[in-house]
């Protein structure tokens, strides 16, 4: 029964292949940051009634909830894409090259969308060998606090059935097309930022005991909030603060400015560890500019949390993943600092996020997620949506499957 299903879905994947690159690249050409997708979102509802699949729309503004309903009852599960794209200028020269000066499909959300729409077409055109629903989530705003999945779980999302499991999978260069990676249990960190203004007094560089120097008071900053790591977490548990921006309202080289300001990142895994630091930001900085005559604004904005595979859901994904591509091209995944907004799906109900590779075995072609230069091997859309719809129907299939 499984091998019969794996024909059917790789036969229809095949099919879909054409029209799903078209799909992605249109989607890339015109990419829309986060929360603007009205396009992107045109787009979906356009596929989806050209194939007689209903939805609902205006979920956190622009996400779109299809689904697909077999004749049986039972489970409810849910697929999720993200639909937003990056404030990155493109550098490829290819005839899909973003349209949109400062916008680009960074993080491969258009592969997402269109797998996910080739996945819903294959759910369709089987629905009658699933037993419960399948809902495909296409969501706005992975890329920016406080991220599309809280809001449609605020929305509701979850009120009219909760589903029994729900998963995701992320584009991933290192893996080549035709691989996956899975990991259970913590998988991602969560991911909050930090924003710090150092007020101190101005003046003459040459005369710095005139001045309360913010810059130097940054430094002292900036230095300590290591310790908070490097001694207050267990060694084993992974975190990360990092500052990545430092700027002043003036300044020059003979100026010692005002005020300084600082940006930056907290990464952890452990979430009472998490909360607590943001407490000790707070009062590490503020005693520091104390100590030197400056004040402190401090603003630590929680944002996504960890992100965890369930195990028995992963497990599943998984075993599904070995019997449709083969045992040698499903791979396990190390711990990743990054976050994700599924996290927030993954706190409520059973979830999994695997990797789909989408690389070339060209090494130099193959750049990472965030870069000016990302692209995909397209080849990889045919495993994105067929692996998906594989891991849905052979989990809801009927019997005579």
């Amino acid at each position: 029964m499984a091998s019969d299903l794996i024909s059917i879905i790789y036969a229809s994947a095949k099919r879909l292949l054409p029209s799903i690159i078209d799909i992605r690249r249109d989607l890339h050409r015109h990419p829309e940051l986060s929360f603007e997708e009205k396009r992107t979102s045109e787009s979906i509802k356009t596929f989806l009634t050209k194939y007689e699949i209903p939805f609902t729309e205006g979920w956190a503004g622009y996400g779109i909830v299809a689904s697909v309903r077999g004749e049986v009852d039972g489970p409810l599960v849910m697929l999720r894409a993200d639909m937003d794209a990056l404030p990155i200028t493109e550098a490829n020269d290819v005839s899909y090259r973003s349209l949109n000066e400062g916008v680009m499909h960074a993080c491969g959300h258009d592969v997402h969308t269109s797998s996910l729409l080739g996945a819903a077409v294959i759910l369709h055109e089987n629905k009658k060998s699933i037993n419960g629903e399948i809902r495909m989530i296409f969501q706005p705003g992975e890329e920016k606090l406080p991220g599309g999945a809280s809001l449609m779980i605020d929305e509701g999302l979850f009120s009219v059935g909760s589903p029994d499991w729900i998963i995701a999978q992320h584009v991933h260069p290192p893996l080549e097309a035709g691989h996956v990676g899975f990991r259970s249990g913590l998988y991602m960190a969560s991911a909050d930022e930090i924003y710090i203004s150092i007020k101190g007094k101005g003046g003459h560089a040459a005369t710095p005991h005139l001045c309360i120097d913010p810059i130097v008071i940054s430094a002292r900053v900036v230095t300590a909030l290591q310790e908070i790591v490097s001694r207050s977490i267990d060694p084993l548990s992974p975190g990360v603060l990092t500052i990545g921006k430092i700027y002043s309202d003036g300044g020059a080289t003979n100026v010692i400015p005002d005020t300084v300001r600082l940006e930056g990142t907290l990464r952890a895994m452990d979430e009472k560890w998490r909360m607590e630091t943001h407490h000790r930001i707070q009062k590490l900085v503020e005693k520091i500019c104390e100590s030197s005559g400056a004040t402190a604004e401090v603003n630590v904005v929680t944002g996504y949390p960890s992100l965890i595979n369930n195990d028995a859901v992963t497990s599943m994904c998984r075993k599904a993943a070995i019997a449709y591509l083969g045992e040698d091209k499903v791979h396990e995944l190390p711990q990743r600092m990054t976050s994700e907004d599924f996290a927030f799906y993954s706190q409520k109900v059973p979830a999994s996020f695997y990797r789909l590779g989408t690389g070339w075995p060209e090494a130099e072609k193959n750049f990472p997620v965030h870069s000016n230069r990302f692209d995909i091997n397209e080849t990889a859309l045919e495993t994105g949506m067929g692996l998906m719809a594989y891991i849905a129907l052979s989990a809801l299939s009927a019997p005579k499957i």
